[in-house]
């Protein structure tokens, strides 16, 4: 396993950017913050007003994978919610590669089988391969549950198997 991004009182949070339901017309509100161990929180509140619905966090990056690496692992604690992880191949390609993952309230390492991401664009899965790119470029977390709710997601790190 090689960890690929992870969060440290060292890290520079603002490299990632804050990609709320505003960009329609939304009102969800969301922020990244290092904790004082270390690691990223991700929380705010989604709301359904005006047809929003999502909060998320991006980070552009530029990560090889080897025909061996089967498996993207999130070190988390969540809150008992349900969120998206995605993974964009190239960075002005529309659709976002969406595993959508449960959080238990505790920290746990969560496995997500690369194969297994799927092509969506503004919350509709496409009808086209899964995600099969030689690179990441971008890596976010996302949460759109399709109801109004506050979250928080704790990030230890994110890794590839």
């Amino acid at each position: 396993m090689e960890k690929i991004y992870t969060f440290s009182t060292q890290t520079n949070i603002n490299e990632w950017r804050i990609v709320n339901d505003g960009v329609m017309g939304g009102v969800s509100k969301s922020s990244l913050v290092l904790t004082d161990a270390g690691q990223g929180q991700f929380s705010g509140q989604v709301s359904l007003a005006n047809n929003g619905g999502f909060a998320s966090i991006q980070l552009n990056t530029m990560i090889a994978l080897a025909a061996e690496n089967k498996y993207i692992i999130l070190r988390v604690k969540g809150d008992g919610k349900h969120y998206e992880f995605r993974l964009k191949g190239d960075i002005s390609q529309s659709e976002s590669y969406v595993h959508k993952f449960a959080t238990s309230g505790e920290w746990e390492t969560i496995k997500l089988a690369i194969s297994e991401f799927y092509p969506q664009f503004r919350g509709r899965q496409l009808n086209s391969p899964h995600f099969n790119f030689k690179s990441i470029k971008q890596l976010s977390f996302l949460i759109a549950n399709k109801q109004e709710e506050d979250f928080e997601l704790l990030i230890d790190w994110i890794g590839l198997e």
